[in-house]
């Protein structure tokens, strides 16, 4: 490597590749193929080092960046060049609805045929085009949507202002993408946490409360399995966080010293975080009185029974 590594990823999802990204102090991210231990190329956008690296929770091929220049990419391996630069002054007010939201509420919104003569049946019809070869297309949302996201896309001809987008007011030094793939959690050397919707882009404002991060190395950070709570370092302490409110829900505080990494078991529901302190702690969920004393019910011949009675 040119520099030092700052953090590296592998693909949860992928099937037709091992690629390990590698974010170093150099502006290129590297993708190190395991089978053969050399790269297989490299992504060029960032202007300073590369201090976090994410995958995709839903595509084998989209890798997440965060640079030293506040910048957060979104990269296909496929393809050269990034095809979305994330701008914190893009934003929309709290999380999408659902699917099934916004089905039931399109089903509401249909408009009902008038029953006037057949000109009204004309006029209630979508525009349609007719090519050379007879096929005509529907102008619907969809497809303006389609041609919107293939404008996107294009980096060669993204506009200057947009390549130079930031997401935080300083280095990115932690990314981490909920377990559907549909948003994406940023940590910045500026103390600010932010939550994005990676279908539009943009800033959702969710007010995370005021915490002091590291600034100067790279963070990572842990999501529970059903993405409600996302477990932050912070200095010599490790907070939860609801992701959709951002109230802090619990303040584990163990370590002596700075907390660098977590990492969340969602089998046993444990949370694994290690510090400057050389010590790797393990905090598991709280029993309940009633799940004590079921257990003391269920135990008490076997306290009371000894290994030498007949």
């Amino acid at each position: 490597m040119p520099g030092k590594v700052y953090k590296t990823a592998m693909s949860p999802v992928a099937t037709s590749h091992m690629l390990i990204a590698a974010g170093t102090e150099d502006v290129q991210v590297r993708l190190c193929d395991i089978s053969s231990g050399a790269f297989a190329h490299t992504l060029s956008g960032h202007r300073d080092g590369v201090m976090s690296v994410e995958w995709s929770a839903s595509s084998e091929w989209v890798l997440v960046t965060g640079g030293c220049d506040g910048a957060i990419r979104f990269w296909d391996i496929r393809r050269a060049g990034c095809f979305r630069v994330l701008d914190q002054s893009h934003t929309q007010l709290g999380r999408r609805p659902s699917l099934l939201t916004r089905s039931t509420a399109n089903k509401g919104s249909t408009l009902k045929p008038s029953s006037g003569g057949p000109n009204s049946s004309a006029k209630g019809r979508p525009s349609q085009k007719k090519m050379g070869n007879g096929v005509s297309i529907k102008y619907s949302a969809i497809a303006r949507q389609v041609r919107g996201s293939g404008k996107q896309r294009l980096h060669p001809g993204m506009l200057s202002s947009q390549d130079r987008a930031t997401a935080h007011y300083g280095a990115v030094n932690g990314l981490k993408m909920t377990n559907d793939g549909m948003y994406l959690l940023s940590a910045g050397s500026d103390s600010r946490l932010r939550l994005w919707d990676i279908e539009s882009g943009c800033n959702t404002l969710v007010n995370f409360e005021t915490s002091r991060l590291q600034a100067t190395k790279a963070t990572q950070l842990a999501m529970s399995h059903d993405s409600t709570l996302v477990f932050v370092p912070c200095m010599s302490t490790t907070k939860a966080f609801d992701l959709w409110s951002g109230k802090t829900m619990m303040d584990l505080r163990g370590h002596y010293e700075n907390v660098n990494c977590c990492l969340y078991n969602s089998l046993d529901q444990e949370l694994f975080t290690g510090g400057n302190d050389r010590k790797i702690l393990v905090w598991s969920p709280s029993r309940t009185t009633t799940e004590e004393l079921e257990g003391r019910e269920g135990q008490s011949f076997a306290i009371d029974q000894d290994n030498w009675s007949d």
